[in-house]
């Protein structure tokens, strides 16, 4: 932002020298780049970050200026020359978005004469960096770099019928701007048209055909608020930056904005003549009230590492327009944000206001910093343990990006965009779904180490997800692993990690359908639902390009694992007899689940049986089709002696027995 130091005399007086000027806006947040010599003025560019859109004026500035110099601020007064009729009898207003367009006013204005611009303003907008157009072109932008609200002229007389629509563009309408660039529309953008055609692009540029021109005797006048993000996604798509786009995407003050339609209004006429029609055309969408925003005393000085004097904070935020109300009882202040400072919406944002008043410089500094290194904290060990055991396994980890796109959210879910929280962020328009899942994020990673010739890769992510629940969202750390290998090798490792905390917990996988997942199955920790896993179907495969391969994945809730942290174990005295192993096998149907198994041996286990495991599962000549056979190693010890082959047939007919019955098994003998 250029400034002018004559220029910016009319709203603060300053008796200080332009680079005592420089210094103030710097140490307030607005550095100084370079200050120009322009004849007898002397102009200042100065740094406004994208937060500071109120200060893109010479009111804003001068207002900053008079906080910091305790010189009052002056504001122009606004006396504006009007005809007898009203402006209802010229035009109408019709906002049809107003979720993009939450206020648009228009005025009338006749009798203006198009000519060059008086000497004084054709001088202070060439110090600002504008070009001179014509007096009614140089007064709005006058107007604009003094409020820092962009309005437009039209002709008025080039308008088709007298009411101004706020539409999306229509497919395949086209507008050829003031800088004479043929802009194809898209339906997202938002225009300003009359009843005809699109006569502006809204926020951005004004159209060729409704310029103001050397014939031009009647105006209509815009002021308005624009989507700031509607703005910045039209002007980067259309290659068309402009003055007006660059404040109306930092935000304006939508309630100053009958104000500045005044101001340019006056402006006009008192350059190029002419008279307002009384009144103004005003469509506004209901506002939302200020919200009060509470400062802490105590909060303000743990911030900042020093107490600021009570008589100074409450000053600062008074000169700021903050309008701080004391409550005697907590020594709090109450503060409403001023209209023209929408980025203050929060307590820690009045405290940088504070500290950047008061002056960073003033803030003590120690001779010595004692920095003490924070102690990881259980969950964060947890981590750290699971991480190392999951290397340990073979597996890498991966650290995936928070968001997905909608095909790869619905192809790991099945749930719609609709069902996901998503950012606003045009950079991220094609992949801004919150993740519910880590699954999509694996796959993605595995699939571009397949394509790079990496072949039996093992990876891992511990990370949040966000799953909506109606209106709230709740925030889930998952632990998800994949690796082209057999889905028990994925239970296995479960196991092992669930054994390194409890030595009593119990892992089911259980037949279920998952969405991504052929077979798929669900994971169970102590009897409660804790995952999913499954071998990707070659359906997801193919979708995702992740060829001649389907590897099984596994996903479970991390804070199950950290909930198991902390249990104590029992120390068992060592075993004085042997043990007697015996390996059996039986031919079951294909159906069979090892779950099943399990659950038979457990209800007909004698006290001796210390350990049962699977151990492989042969299928082919001579097991008939339809048909596996299963082999299992069972652990026998007594406490009491040692155990003879007679006595450990004797424990194991019954188990044998059990498993044939319920399972219509034979045992299979070679």
């Amino acid at each position: 932002m250029k400034i002018s130091l004559e220029w910016l005399k009319d709203y603060i007086d300053l008796n200080i020298s332009p680079e005592e000027i420089g210094d103030i806006l710097s140490d307030l947040g607005f550095p100084l780049e370079e200050m120009i010599s322009f004849g007898d003025d002397t102009v200042l560019d100065i740094e406004v970050t994208s937060n500071r859109g109120d200060c893109l004026s010479y009111m804003g500035v001068a207002r900053e200026l008079s906080v910091a110099t305790g010189s009052p601020l002056k504001l122009p007064e606004v006396s504006l020359k009007e005809l007898d009729s009203e402006v209802g009898r010229h035009l109408a207003v019709n906002i049809n978005e107003t979720d993009l367009c939450k206020r648009y006013t228009a005025r009338y204005i006749e009798g203006v004469e198009v000519g060059p611009s008086p000497e004084w303003m054709v001088r202070r907008l060439e110090a600002s960096g504008l070009r001179s157009v014509n007096n009614v072109v140089d007064a709005t932008n006058y107007a604009m770099l003094e409020c820092g609200q962009p309005p437009h002229a039209f002709d008025y007389d080039k308008l088709s019928g007298d009411t101004i629509n706020v539409r999306k563009a229509i497919s395949g309408e086209k507008l050829t701007s003031i800088d004479h660039s043929v802009c194809e529309l898209k339906p997202d953008q938002l225009v300003i048209a009359d009843e005809e055609n699109p006569v502006a692009i809204a926020g951005v540029m004004g159209g060729f055909e409704t310029e103001v021109s050397q014939t031009t005797t009647k105006i209509l006048l815009e002021e308005a608020f624009f989507d700031p993000v509607s703005v910045r996604t039209t002007a980067r798509r259309l290659g068309l930056g402009s003055e007006a786009s660059f404040r109306f995407e930092r935000n304006i003050d939508i309630r100053s904005i009958e104000w500045a339609s005044r101001r340019c209004a006056q402006l006009i006429t008192s350059v190029a003549g002419g008279a307002a029609a009384k009144g103004i055309a005003d469509s506004c969408a209901e506002l939302e009230d200020i919200p009060e925003i509470t400062l802490r005393p105590a909060r303000l000085s743990q911030i900042l590492g020093f107490d600021v004097p009570e008589k100074k904070v409450f000053s600062i935020l008074e000169d700021l327009g903050f309008n701080p109300q004391a409550d005697k009882k907590s020594g709090e202040l109450k503060c409403k944000s001023p209209t023209w400072r929408n980025d203050i919406t929060r307590e820690i944002d009045l405290i940088e206001e504070i500290a950047r008043v008061y002056g960073y410089n003033k803030i003590p500094v120690e001779d010595k910093i004692t920095i003490r290194a924070a102690k990881a904290d259980p969950r964060q060990k947890c981590m750290q343990q699971v991480g190392t055991y999951l290397n340990a396994c073979g597996y890498y980890e991966t650290l995936g990006i928070t968001f997905t796109d909608p095909q790869t959210a619905k192809l790991f879910t099945g749930r719609s965009k609709k069902e996901y929280m998503a950012v606003k962020d045009v950079s991220r328009k094609n992949s801004n779904l919150l993740r519910q899942t880590l699954a999509g994020s694996l796959a993605e990673v595995m699939k571009n180490n397949k394509n790079f010739g990496n072949a039996g890769c093992k990876f891992y992510e511990i990370a949040d997800t966000y799953e909506l629940d109606g209106s709230e969202l709740n925030e889930k750390t998952k632990l998800a692993f994949i690796a082209e290998a057999e889905i028990r090798e994925l239970r296995g490792i479960v196991e092992g990690l669930v054994r390194r905390y409890s030595k009593t917990a119990s892992v089911q996988v259980r037949p279920a359908s998952v969405c991504w997942a052929e077979p798929g199955g669900e994971v169970f920790i102590n009897s409660e639902s804790v995952g999913i896993c499954g071998r990707l179907s070659k359906s997801v495969c193919d979708k995702i390009g992740l060829k001649d391969t389907k590897p099984a994945m596994l996903e479970i809730d991390f804070d199950k694992i950290y909930s198991l942290m902390g249990e104590q174990f029992k120390v068992a005295r060592l075993q004085k007899f042997p043990s007697v192993e015996r390996d059996i096998s039986l031919i079951v149907s294909e159906e069979l689940r090892w779950l099943d198994i399990e659950r038979v041996i457990e209800e007909n286990a004698p006290e001796q049986l210390e350990q049962y495991d699977y151990v492989d599962t042969y299928r082919g000549k001579p097991i008939p089709s339809g048909r596996k056979s299963l082999t299992m190693q069972l652990v026998f010890r007594d406490d009491d002696g040692t155990l003879t082959h007679e006595q450990v047939d004797e424990f194991e007919k019954p188990l044998i027995k059990a498993l044939t019955n319920n399972f219509n098994a034979e045992l299979r003998t070679s």
